[in-house]
């Protein structure tokens, strides 16, 4: 009998991941591959990026528009509740035997609630993890608590969703789908990227992603002022911005963008550059400076180091190719001679990836096959 798996992304982020599972889904079968896309990709202003999950060749059979106009509290809020309603009808139709979702955004987490209530079980990717500075965090362990198969990235975490309560058996370790991703995609060579991004690359370039601290007292718009100021000491160094998610303050962030951008020559902004861009620019950079997830879990597989701004990412493991700083300029601009300087340089040749190195995606598959679904959803909290 054919499994249906329903799998679920709200923005290019997640797709990037997911995209190997889904592959993985469709050559299976005995596994029916069903897709809603939602969140930013059905927005103009982050790049309609529902468009390349279509180009790489699949068919979406929901396109659920929940965003609203406002990215603050109480627009975020009424997204999350517009998506609820929205998954509520979609899951309804599809009936899917199972619903798969990755991370800890506030549509994802309406797409687990509406399948809690319609009694469907979910499988959930890199639960366990933690960042302190987002409103991402509360939101992921509660959809760790709707799920029912948890597919996480390293030891650490696989503990610290049992001690949420949830039973060592289905509990999986199989590694970060970020490295997995890297093994499974043939980069573009550098003059190829070059062409497709319009942009020559200097002797030195940085990759600059910054989204909102969700959680933090001081505001992101204040952060990023900073960290465009820390930029500014670097005037030989080639900027490559990729623009802010859809959380509180992502609009104003990606304004600031665009007007930095604006005024200068070494600078130049992408809405979205897509996974296999995205990668091959891994490869031609000398860091990658912000707070996304993104240089922590898939940088060192590039051996690429990170300047890690402010608390969003806190808690999260982290290579010896990562530098935590504060979100001042003066702490930022220090951090990035570090990070240009030769002896780090060789330190983050040699760092390992606590995220792994592939083959996450091959193992979910594995489970999403075999394991049984009657009865799951029904839990009972484990206590060592």
């Amino acid at each position: 009998m054919t499994r249906k798996v329903c799998v679920v992304t709200g923005s290019r982020a997640d797709y990037g991941l997911l995209r190997w599972p889904m592959e993985a889904i469709r050559a299976c079968s005995d596994l029916d591959l069903q897709l809603i896309a939602t969140g930013s990709h059905l927005s103009p202003e982050f790049g309609l990026t529902y468009r390349e999950i279509e180009a790489d060749g699949f068919h979406i059979d929901r396109k659920l528009e929940v965003l609203l106009s406002s990215d603050g509290a109480t627009g975020v809020a009424k997204s999350t509740g517009v998506g609820l309603i929205a998954f509520a009808d979609a899951l309804q139709q599809l009936q899917p035997d199972i619903v798969l979702v990755l991370g800890d955004r506030f549509e994802i987490f309406a797409a687990v609630a509406a399948a809690l209530f319609a009694r469907i079980p979910v499988a959930h990717l890199h639960g366990g993890e933690v960042t302190e500075g987002s409103f991402d965090d509360p939101m992921r362990h509660c959809i760790t608590k709707m799920s029912h198969l948890h597919f996480v990235a390293a030891e650490e975490y696989r503990q610290r969703v049992i001690q949420l309560g949830e039973h060592p058996e289905r509990v999986f370790v199989v590694g970060g789908l970020g490295a997995d991703g890297i093994r499974k995609v043939q980069l573009l060579e550098r003059a190829a990227l070059e062409a497709s991004l319009g942009i020559r690359f200097a002797a030195r370039n940085l990759l600059v992603t910054f989204h909102p601290a969700t959680l933090d007292e001081e505001r992101s718009v204040q952060q990023m002022g900073e960290l465009l100021a820390a930029l500014d000491g670097f005037a030989d160094v080639q900027l490559i911005f990729t623009m802010p998610n859809a959380d509180n303050e992502g609009r104003a962030l990606s304004a600031m963008v665009r007007q930095y951008v604006a005024g200068r020559v070494n600078a130049y902004a992408f809405t979205s550059l897509g996974q296999l861009r995205y990668l091959s620019c891994l490869r031609c950079i000398d860091g990658v400076v912000g707070n996304s997830s993104s240089g922590l879990t898939e940088a060192p597989t590039f051996r690429v180091g990170t300047v890690n701004v402010g608390d969003r990412q806190n808690g999260r493991l982290k290579a010896a190719s990562v530098i935590d700083c504060l979100p001042e300029r003066a702490a930022i601009g220090a951090a990035l001679t570090e990070l240009f300087s030769p002896e780090f340089r060789t330190k983050a040749a040699a760092a390992r990836n606590p995220y792994g190195e592939g083959g996450a995606s091959e193992k979910i598959i594995s489970v999403l096959r075999s394991h049984r679904l009657e009865g799951i959803v029904k839990k009972v909290f484990f206590q060592p």
